[in-house]
């Protein structure tokens, strides 16, 4: 017998609630891209250190963090952070921070990937660019910060823009936290309504939308920079 679609359940008050996980899933897209890159900043110029010690924790870091599926560092960091929140202050059991490790985990986990590419955003710039700051008297953390980083920025920005639209479309995993997503949120009432199957479907969709839609517009801005 062949199956009948029914998108009658996605209405106006569905759209609301699906849009309320929606919220949800840019506020953990934008924290874990603001953390990460400020994150993976840091590894990236530890990686980059002449200290053989500093260098090898970043690796050792990127290296971990790139050799673990998502999906079981979300499950580490759901049962791991509660617990150091609740022991180290004192927060009530009852306290819900299901949020805070969600975030955590995310903004842990990316933050090797923008290492990875902030580094080789740095390894771009011509040797010339050092030479010319320290000849200027620069100090080192002068040097990156006003002369390297700036120019970096602007070959690595589109592999950013990349990283953080796939951050976007992870964002789905935190059911394993039983945070109600924009995922979440279009599975639970597909479960309530019977219509699992065209909620994934509309669900989907969105996704599809809002991430090829991103896509096109960092090829415009490749194809602008390149040009």
């Amino acid at each position: 017998m062949a199956y009948h679609f029914d998108f009658s359940t996605i209405n106006t008050n569905t759209i609301g609630i699906l849009g309320e996980g929606m919220l949800v899933s840019l506020k953990i897209t934008a924290v874990a891209i603001v953390v990460g890159i400020l994150l993976g900043t840091a590894i990236a110029l530890l990686n980059l250190s002449s200290s053989r010690i500093l260098t090898r924790l970043a690796q050792f870091y990127v290296n971990t963090f790139r050799s673990i599926p998502l999906l079981l560092v979300l499950l580490w960091f759901f049962l791991i952070v509660p617990q150091v929140l609740q022991s180290v202050f004192g927060l009530s059991p009852a306290v819900d921070v299901r949020m805070a490790s969600a975030l955590v985990a995310f903004s842990m986990f990316q933050a090797a990937y923008f290492a990875e590419i902030i580094r080789a955003g740095i390894l771009s710039i011509p040797r010339g660019q050092y030479h010319a700051a320290l000849a200027l008297g620069m100090t080192r953390g002068q040097m990156m910060r006003l002369i390297i980083l700036p120019q970096a920025l602007r070959n690595m920005l589109p592999l950013l823009l990349t990283q953080s639209i796939g951050l976007f479309q992870d964002t789905a995993l935190v059911y394993v936290s039983a945070i109600s997503d924009f995922f979440g949120r279009a599975y639970g009432i597909g479960e309530r309504d019977g219509h699992i199957v065209e909620m994934l479907l509309f669900a989907g969709a969105v996704y599809f939308v809002i991430c090829f839609s991103a896509s096109t517009l960092v090829k415009i801005y490749q194809g602008k920079i390149a040009s």
